[in-house]
C-alpha cells in the first residue's frame, strides 16, 4: 500500500508542475504578444504623421511655385502692354513728323513756283486736342441757333472750352458765288455776334460737299495743331464729353479714322438721291462701296488731316462726301475704327442707352440723314439724351 501511495503522490506532483509550466508559458506568451503588436502600431502612427507632413510641405511648395509663376506671367504681360503702347506712340510720332516734313516740302514748292503762301500757313499753329467743324449752309440759321441752345457752348464758355480742354468748335461755311453778297453779309453779322465761324475759301453748294470737306481739313490743320479733327452736320446731337473721351482712347494710334463704318450700295440710277455718276468704277450693278464712315459725324487724326492738306489738289471727289473721304485713305496704312456710339438713334434709342450707362457720342435719324425736323426736336433730344452740361468739363482728356 505504501508503494502505491508514493506513486500516486509522484503523479500528482507531476500534474501540478505541468499546470504551473502551462500557466507560465501562457503568461510569457501574452507578454511577448503585447510587446510585438503594440510596437508596429506606434511605428505606423509615426510613419503616417511623417507622410502627412511631407504632403503638406509639397502642397505649400506647389502653391508658392504657382503664385510665383502667376506673378511672373503678370509681369511679362505688363511689359508686353507697355512695349506695345510705346511702339504705338513712336509710330504716331514718326507718322506726324513725316506728314509735317511733307507739308514743309509742299510749302517750299509753292514758294519756288511763285504761289503766295497765306499768313495762316506761316503763323505758329494753336495747340488743341480736337477741332470740331459743324458743317452748315447759308439757309441754316435756325439750325445753328438750335445747336447753340443745346450742346454747343457760347461766349465765354466756348473760349474756356478751348483754353481748358482743348476743344475747338466752329461752324464751317464758305462764301456765295457772288462776291460780298447779302448771304455773305448775313454770315459776317452772325459771326460778329457769336464768334463761332470758320470761313472757308470755298463756294457753297450741296454738290460740293466733298470739296468743302477737303478745304475744311486743309484750313483747320493750318490753324490748329490738334490731335483730332471732327466733321459733324448741324442737324446732329453731340455729347462733347463722350466725344472727347472716345477720341482720347485712340490718341496713341497713328493714322486714325473713326466713325460708324458702313458699306452702302452704289446707286447707278440717276433718279435716286444718292446717285453715283461714277458707278462704273465700282464694278457690276448691285456692288457696294468700300468701308467708310457715315457722313453725319466722323473724326480723323492729325496725320491724316495733314495728308489731305498736302495732297488736296489730286484727291478725287465722288458725288458723296463720306465716300470721297473713305476713298482718300485706300492704299494707306489707316486704322479704321468702327465706333457705334457715334450713330445712335434719337429717343427712345439714345435715351435707353444712356439709362443703361452707355451715353451716345452722337444721335440722329437714319431716315433723314440727321435729326428729322431738328430745329423743333433738338432741344427734346438734348434733354433726354444729353450727358449733362458739366460732363465735358469733368471728363479727362
Amino acid at each position: 500500500m505504501k508503494g502505491k501511495g508514493g506513486a500516486l503522490d509522484r503523479r500528482s506532483s507531476a500534474r501540478w508542475r505541468l499546470l504551473l509550466l502551462c500557466a507560465f508559458s501562457f503568461g510569457l506568451g501574452m507578454l511577448f504578444t503585447n510587446r510585438f503588436w503594440t510596437a508596429p502600431s506606434t511605428n505606423n502612427h509615426i510613419m503616417s504623421q511623417h507622410r502627412r507632413q511631407d504632403q503638406e510641405l509639397q502642397l505649400v511648395s506647389e502653391d508658392c511655385n504657382t503664385k510665383r509663376k502667376h506673378g511672373e506671367h503678370k509681369d511679362i504681360m505688363g511689359e508686353v502692354t507697355r512695349t506695345h503702347e510705346a511702339i504705338q506712340l513712336l509710330d504716331k510720332s514718326i507718322s506726324t513728323l513725316q506728314m509735317e516734313l511733307a507739308a514743309k516740302r509742299s510749302t517750299l514748292e509753292l514758294v519756288r513756283s511763285g504761289v503766295p503762301v497765306t499768313s495762316e500757313t506761316s503763323q505758329p499753329r494753336k495747340k488743341a486736342f480736337v477741332v470740331v467743324g459743324v458743317n452748315t449752309a447759308f439757309s441754316s440759321r435756325k439750325r445753328r441757333d438750335s445747336v447753340r441752345e443745346t450742346w454747343m457752348p457760347q461766349g465765354e464758355k466756348l473760349l474756356q472750352l478751348e483754353e481748358q480742354k482743348g476743344i475747338v468748335i466752329r461752324f464751317t461755311i464758305g462764301h456765295s458765288a457772288t462776291s460780298n453778297s447779302i448771304l455773305d453779309k448775313a454770315i459776317d453779322a452772325e459771326d460778329e455776334q457769336h464768334h463761332d465761324f470758320l470761313r472757308l475759301d470755298h463756294v457753297e453748294g450741296y454738290h460740293e460737299l466733298s470739296a468743302k470737306t477737303k478745304i475744311f481739313f486743309s484750313t483747320s490743320v493750318g490753324i490748329w495743331d490738334a490731335d483730332f479733327f471732327v466733321k459733324v452736320d448741324d442737324d446732329v446731337h453731340v455729347n462733347l464729353g463722350m466725344l472727347a473721351t472716345t477720341l482720347a482712347r485712340h490718341k496713341a494710334k497713328p493714322r486714325t479714322y473713326i466713325g460708324c463704318m458702313k458699306s452702302g450700295p452704289v446707286l447707278a440710277d440717276k433718279n435716286l438721291k444718292y446717285h453715283e455718276p461714277e458707278a462704273w468704277k465700282f464694278g457690276e450693278d448691285g456692288n457696294k462701296y468700300f468701308r467708310h464712315a457715315t457722313g453725319q459725324i466722323y473724326a480723323i487724326s492729325k496725320d491724316l488731316a495733314t495728308y489731305i492738306s498736302i495732297n488736296q489738289p489730286i484727291l478725287h471727289k465722288y458725288a458723296n462726301e463720306d465716300v470721297s473721304l473713305g476713298s482718300w485713305f485706300i492704299g494707306l496704312e489707316v486704322n479704321h475704327i468702327d465706333e457705334r456710339n457715334m450713330c445712335c438713334g434719337t429717343p427712345p434709342d439714345c435715351e435707353w442707352k444712356g439709362q443703361a450707362g452707355n451715353i451716345c457720342v452722337a444721335s440722329f435719324d437714319w431716315s433723314c440723314s440727321g435729326i428729322c425736323k431738328s430745329v423743333e426736336r433738338l432741344k427734346d433730344v438734348h434733354a433726354r439724351c444729353g450727358e449733362g452740361d458739366s460732363s465735358v468739363w469733368s471728363d479727362l482728356i
